[in-house]
């Protein structure tokens, strides 16, 4: 499949001691830059969390929210948790002697260390398995939103890929009109000129303005092109950067074709082959 970077999850779970809920979302982004908002508990898994989300993201600017609300029913008796405590004032006063004039802790610092409360601490064994598998889930939903996106995304772009197929077919059949035509005008000047036809002197010209405007190759090279987007929508995975890549390619194929031209048509098919290529190249900004 092809997968937009822009995707949402929203995932809940009811756990013994209250309610977790962990929310994704992503915008696209050069690569992948993960980030996290969540209360000071979960920080210890944050590496386990972005090892998971590497492993099935490349690229996108995410965001992770986790939050947890305490149930009613949950025990909350404020106990100090004493081996914590004696460690922390152990510690305070080790800092203090190497560093005098380094603050003490404050009873607010003490308070507020994470795990202090014994009896209030949330149990972090089962809460990281709780959260790893949330967010599994998430992923899951995640992964399916941002395929849906893809698939879109893809829709668009073969619509326009076809379009640029009937432009480019449109222009080839002009060429050889373009240098009979010119090939007639160039007579015509000669003769209203009262100079006699040098019939070898035409087919020189003519042979030279056939080469000038000759855009068989641009075709060619844009024609393959337009296969390899096919080709690469059609393999799915990862696949932005190779598209922009052949969205510079057509740019620059198109760009060619109108300094070529010499025929107001040609010309205008150059500028609807332009625009095509740009709006293909919005929409692949978004992929991953």
């Amino acid at each position: 499949m092809i997968y937009s970077m822009t995707g949402y999850a929203a995932v809940t779970r009811d756990l013994p001691l209250g309610t977790l809920n962990l929310e994704l979302r992503s915008v696209n982004h050069r690569y992948l830059d993960v980030s996290f908002r969540a209360p000071e508990e979960f920080r210890a898994f944050e590496p386990a969390m972005r090892e998971q989300l590497g492993a099935k993201l490349t690229r996108g600017k995410l965001e992770c929210r986790i939050g947890f609300n305490r149930a009613p029913t949950a025990p909350s008796v404020l106990e100090l948790n004493s081996a914590m405590f004696a460690r922390l004032v152990q510690l305070n006063s080790q800092v203090r002697h190497s560093l005098p004039d380094a603050a003490s802790l404050s009873v607010a610092d003490v308070l507020r260390w994470p795990g202090m409360f014994g009896a209030d601490t949330l149990p972090l064994d089962e809460l990281r398995e709780a959260c790893l598998s949330l967010l599994r889930q998430a992923l899951d939903e995640f992964t399916a939103s941002r395929g849906r996106e893809g698939e879109k995304l893809k829709d668009l772009i073969l619509e326009r890929v076809a379009k640029m197929e009937v432009l480019a077919k449109d222009i080839a059949p002009r060429i050889p009109q373009l240098v009979v035509a010119q090939q007639e005008k160039f007579a015509q000047r000669l003769r209203d000129a009262g100079v006699t036809m040098d019939e070898e002197r035409v087919r020189q010209e003519v042979v030279v303005f056939a080469s000038r405007i000759d855009v068989e190759e641009e075709l060619g090279r844009l024609a393959t092109h337009v296969s390899e987007v096919r080709r690469i929508l059609d393999k799915g995975g990862a696949t932005g950067k190779r598209l922009d890549f052949l969205m510079q390619e057509l740019n620059r194929e198109a760009n060619t074709l109108g300094s070529k031209s010499t025929d107001t048509t040609v010309s205008q098919t150059s500028m609807d082959l332009k625009v095509l290529i740009e709006q293909i190249r919005e929409q692949v900004q978004n992929i991953e």
